[in-house]
Formats: C-alpha cells, sequence, structure tokens
C-alpha cells in the first residue's frame, strides 16, 4: 500500500553560479536551530573543500536536513556550474521538489535554464525563491515574469507553471511571500516548503529498493552511498541485493553494517529507515553510482537518469621533464592512474582510458573547469604530472560527417566593447543568435559557438573588455564541424639551454615579448618561457651571462630593468599551450613545455608536418 511520510520533505536548491545557494543554506541552518548561540560558524559552511571556498563555487553537491515543525527537511545544495551538471542530474532522483534560486537583478541565467530543464523533466514541483530583493539594482517584478516565460519556453506544465514565488535575502537571513512584507526571517520559505513540496510516497511493505545517487569517499571507512529509500526499509545488518538497471549482470549480495541520516552537517548512526529517507550506507566497497540496494528475494532495479557524455578531452601523463620529481610525491604512471581511476568513484561526467602508452592517459570532462579542478586537486594532493592541451571530442553521424559539441555563450558586456566581442567570437566560428540592450546600457550577447571556439578564449576575454566582461557558457548539442580555427596569433619563447635564468638574459630576451619568469628560476632546454611578439617560435638563451672586463662589473647589471614576468594561473596555462606543447604540473609550479624538448628533432618533425 502507497503511504505519504508526511514528516519529511526533500527538497534540492538549483541556480547558476553565484546567486547565493549555499549562503541560502547557511541562512536555513542557523535559524533551524542547528549551531549553538555562541558557536562560531564559517560563511559558505556547506562548501568545505579548499577549492570551493577560494574559488567562491560549489563543485560537489551536498546533503544537509533541517527540522522545522517536527518535519524533517532534508536538503541539497547542488552545483551551478554547467561543468558539474552530473552532480546536478543525479541528485535530483533523490527529492521530490527544487527550490529555483534567481538573482533580483541579473534574472535567469544560463545555468538556471539548465538545471531548470532537469527539473521539470523529472516532473519535480518548483519554488521559486528571488533572491538579493535588497540590492539597489534589484528588479524583482520584472525577474518573476523572466521566470515564467523561460518556464513557458522549457514546457512547463500547468502545475509547474503555477509555482510559488518568495522573495528573500539570504544574506541578511529573511523571506517574504509578498514584496512589502515584514522581513523577520526565513520562517515564509520553511512555510512554502512545507506547503508546496510533496512528501515522499512509497510502499513500506514493499521490497527494499534504494537508489545510490550520490558517492562520497572516506579513507577510513572507503566508500559511502547516498540515496533515498523507494520502498520498503533498509536496516543494519539486514542482507540486500546489489543490482544495476542498466547492467543486468551486477548481482551481488551484500549486507549493510553501517547506515546514517542526515542531521544538520553531520552523520548520524541509525539503526534503520524507512520510505522517503535519505541515507549514506559504508562498509559495501564496490557500490557505484546508479546501483539499487534491493531485496534479494524480488529485486527490482530502479531505472537512473543518463549522464550527459563528456565534450572536451586531455592527456595526463608522466612528467618526464628534466625538472620532474623534485617537489610531487606521487610521481609514478602507477600513482596517476590509481588516482585518476579512484576519482571515478565520485565523479560521474568524468571517463578515464588508457593509451597506446602505459604513461599516458586520456581524461574526458565536460568543460575546462571540470578538468582544471581535477588537476589542482591533485597537484594539492602532491601529485606531479604533465597535461595536454584540451580537445574536443569529434563524433559522426551515418553517413561519416564530422560533428562537433557546440556552447550557447552569453555574453553581458558595457556596450562600447560589444563590438570587438562580436568580432572575436565570429573568428571563432561563433555565430550571434541573440541581443539585447539592457536598461543600464549593458549588451547581453548570445551565440551559437562550438565548444573548441571558446577553449583559450576567457583570458582574452577579461582584457578585452577591462575585466567587465562576464560569459556564461551552456552546453547545447552536437553539430556539423564549423571549419577550421585560428588559436594562437603568436608564438613561444623558448629557453635554448639548462641551468639558471639571470637578468641580463632576461632583459635581452624581453624585446621579443612577454615573460612567464623572473631571474633566479631554473630552466631546461625547450622549456617555453614566454610570449613571442610575433607568430613564430623563437629559441633564447636566458642563462647567458655579460662577458665581464676590466672596465665593466657585474655590478653594471642591477641597472637593468625588468618588466615584471607574466605570472599564469592554472586556468592561464592551461588556455595557453598550444597542441605541440604540455604543461608540467608539480605542487609549486607550473611550466609549459615543449612536448618535444630537443630542438633539431623539433624542427625535423616540424618540416615532415609541413610536408
Amino acid at each position: 500500500m502507497i503511504i505519504k511520510r508526511d514528516n519529511i520533505r526533500n527538497v534540492a536548491i538549483i541556480a547558476h553560479v553565484d546567486h547565493g545557494k549555499t549562503t541560502l543554506v547557511d541562512a536555513l541552518l542557523k535559524q533551524s536551530g542547528v549551531f549553538r548561540e555562541n558557536q562560531d560558524v564559517a560563511e559558505r559552511v556547506m562548501d568545505s573543500n579548499d577549492l570551493e571556498r577560494e574559488r567562491g563555487i560549489t563543485i560537489l553537491s551536498k546533503n544537509t536536513a533541517v527540522f522545522y515543525k517536527d518535519t524533517k527537511i532534508n536538503i541539497i545544495d547542488t552545483p551551478g556550474h554547467a561543468d558539474f551538471g552530473g552532480e546536478v542530474e543525479r541528485v535530483l532522483k533523490m527529492v521530490n521538489g527544487v527550490i529555483l534560486l534567481v538573482d533580483a537583478f541579473e534574472g535567469p541565467m544560463p545555468q538556471t535554464k539548465f538545471v531548470l530543464r532537469k527539473a521539470l523533466e523529472l516532473d519535480l514541483t518548483v519554488i521559486v525563491c528571488i533572491n538579493k530583493v535588497d540590492r539597489d539594482e534589484a528588479r524583482p517584478d520584472e525577474v518573476e515574469e523572466e521566470v515564467l516565460e523561460l518556464l513557458l519556453d522549457l514546457d512547463a506544465s500547468d502545475e509547474q507553471l503555477d509555482c510559488a514565488f518568495v522573495y528573500a535575502s539570504a544574506k541578511k537571513g529573511w523571506a517574504v511571500k509578498e514584496l512589502g512584507d515584514e522581513e523577520k526571517d526565513m520562517t515564509p520559505l520553511f512555510e512554502t516548503i512545507l506547503e508546496r513540496i510533496p512528501a515522499p510516497e512509497g510502499d513500506p511493505d514493499a521490497g527494499t529498493q534504494v537508489l545510490i545517487s550520490t558517492i562520497d569517499y572516506n579513507e577510513y571507512v572507503g566508500r559511502i552511498g547516498v540515496g533515498k529509500v523507494d520502498n520498503g526499509k533498509i536496516a543494519v545488518n539486514q542482507e540486500v541485493l546489489l543490482a544495476n538497471h542498466f547492467d543486468p549482470e551486477k548481482q551481488k549480495k551484500v549486507k549493510i553494517s553501517k547506515l546514517y541520516e542526515f542531521d544538520g552537517l553531520d552523520k548520524v548512526d541509525v539503526k534503520e529507515a524507512g520510505i522517503g529517507s535519505i541515507v549514506a550506507i559504508s562498509g559495501i566497497p564496490d557500490i557505484h553510482i546508479g546501483d539499487t540496494l534491493c531485496d534479494p528475494e524480488d529485486p527490482h532495479p530502479i531505472p537512473f537518469q543518463k549522464i550527459s557524455e563528456p565534450t572536451i578531452s586531455m592527456n595526463f601523463c608522466v612528467n618526464d621533464s628534466p625538472l620532474a620529481g623534485q617537489s610531487g610525491k606521487y610521481i609514478t604512471s602507477r600513482h596517476i592512474r590509481d588516482r585518476l581511476f579512484r576519482e571515478l568513484n565520485t565523479d560521474v561526467s568524468l571517463r578515464v582510458e588508457e593509451t597506446d602508452s602505459p604513461d599516458t592517459f586520456k581524461v574526458s570532462g565536460r568543460g575546462e573547469l571540470h578538468l582544471s579542478v581535477l588537476i589542482e586537486t591533485m597537484r594539492r594532493e602532491g601529485y606531479e604530472f604533465a597535461v595536454s592541451k584540451a580537445e574536443v571530442i569529434y563524433r559522426y553521424d551515418e553517413k561519416g560527417k564530422k560533428l562537433e559539441p557546440m556552447e550557447l555563450a552569453y555574453i553581458d558586456v558595457p556596450e562600447e566593447y560589444s563590438g570587438s566581442v562580436i568580432s572575436a567570437l565570429s573568428e571563432r566560428k561563433g555565430e550571434l543568435v541573440g541581443m539585447k540592450i539592457g536598461s543600464s546600457g549593458d549588451s547581453r550577447l548570445e551565440f551559437s559557438i562550438p565548444a573548441r571556439g571558446l577553449i583559450g578564449f576567457r583570458g582574452g576575454f577579461l582584457t578585452m573588455t577591462k575585466g567587465t566582461g562576464v560569459m556564461n557558457t551552456v552546453y547545447d548539442d552536437y553539430a556539423p564541424y564549423k571549419g577550421d580555427i585560428e588559436f594562437r596569433k603568436q608564438g613561444s619563447l623558448i629557453a635554448f639551454e639548462a641551468g639558471e635564468a639571470v637578468t641580463y638574459g632576461l632583459f635581452q630576451a624581453q624585446a621579443r615579448g612577454a615573460l612567464f619568469i623572473g631571474p633566479g628560476e631554473k630552466v631546461y632546454s625547450g622549456m617555453v618561457i614566454g610570449q613571442c611578439a610575433k607568430p613564430e617560435d623563437i629559441e633564447l638563451n636566458v642563462c647567458k651571462t655579460k662577458h665581464l672586463t676590466n672596465t665593466r662589473s657585474s655590478s653594471a647589471d642591477e641597472a637593468l630593468i625588468l618588466t615584471p614576468p607574466r605570472i599564469l594561473s592554472l586556468e592561464q596555462a592551461l588556455e595557453f599551450i598550444d597542441t605541440d606543447e604540455l604543461l608540467e604540473v608539480t605542487p609549486d609550479a607550473l611550466r609549459i613545455r615543449k612536448r618535444q624538448l630537443d630542438s633539431r628533432l623539433r624542427k625535423r618533425e616540424m618540416m615532415n608536418h609541413k610536408n
């Protein structure tokens, strides 16, 4: 018999990047009594990972739970970046409704559309929370109209169009049902969740069914599967069958040794859990996302949301440069292989393939940000390796025609820069499909552009718009190949010999282009030390000192004035490298190098390539 669990609500918070999801969760946690009165609580407490805190983005979805009027509200904070869309897709299987958070000034953005489409496809109830209504430039009424237009564009049903609107300032910790109501606390949002989000339903007497939607990983207990109890119950010491709807071969009897539920930011041991509960299960080593724990006598694995395929790939290989192994703790191909395959435990959108070379692995993901977060995480853990330029993944139709992934790019820039942005993206095969001039004089440009046209574009875009431009992209679909694109118009400055860069050598070199290194840095033959002002590569000796004579002393070097080097961030370095270059990644350095370090062999390869 199907029953409702009225004392539980399961809800996900979905939104575009930086619209305040994690801040809203902070406010809900604080006002539900999760923290003690005098407890010192970090801002954006749900972003527990260092990278998330530094970049101000959510990368991994997080579970938490609060109590309001004897009802347990399980809340899932999801990422807003399209690169982490795999995270959003799978967690929506655990909830009965979503809170769509929209910035009262920016309105619906590309990612808003992306995550909302996923929610509507799963027929989830939507509560729209217009956040930051206390901003000076807020325009909540217009944004409400824009959200309704977006719902119509996405073919929402009549029930979905009849969604509740709540207005909030997550930062100040209040929400109201109508603009102009008294601004007190988050009660109106709590009340709307109880009224609008359906209680979970299921048959408590049926066989156990728990679909695993997220995997957590802990060094002490290994893999932890997180999912919702759809039917029956699950209990410690119960024997269940681990099965998968899309892999009928996978059937393994396992025993539940540890069971947890979420309470605030903690996992709490429980003996058993019923329908609608979101649980974490440890002690099953080969549990994967998409698996169902079910009754061994009558197994019915639940179908799982298909995760979007990767669109971009790069090679991760063993670092074989002359400076290899000086700062990394994990440097062998076995170390790199184990770490990459371990990442697959928790990241469903990632693919790792072995190649013909035992030292190289092909890693595919949803975008440059997706892969750069993995690279940065690994280098912080002490790994040392090299990566190639990101390349898109092509497909071929039945007639053998080449297809490539396309993106929709939404660009907000002051009107005076719109001409140069349109020109730059047109060179990269972008097609302008929409243009609006906002009330503040900013232009919003919408482009359809090949994914490869955006590789390496962000750095130049920020320079072109003097840091004022905002670019958001979302994957669209595969389309016929748009033709070749010329990426880098400037060559590289390459070190001619190994040694230590000196002021005199660098002073001579800086006339040829922009340098990436300063005096005292170690270099080796074939290492890229700067960007050439001309289209060709130039080799330079930056270790060269001036010959001393009776009349000149080495102190004359001190009078030479060097332009400060351009220190590249990880993203900038990944954007800069060309197809014949690698980025050497170590815990304390990023170095760009030619794939072929030997100058003569490099020239020979270039001649063969031209012929």
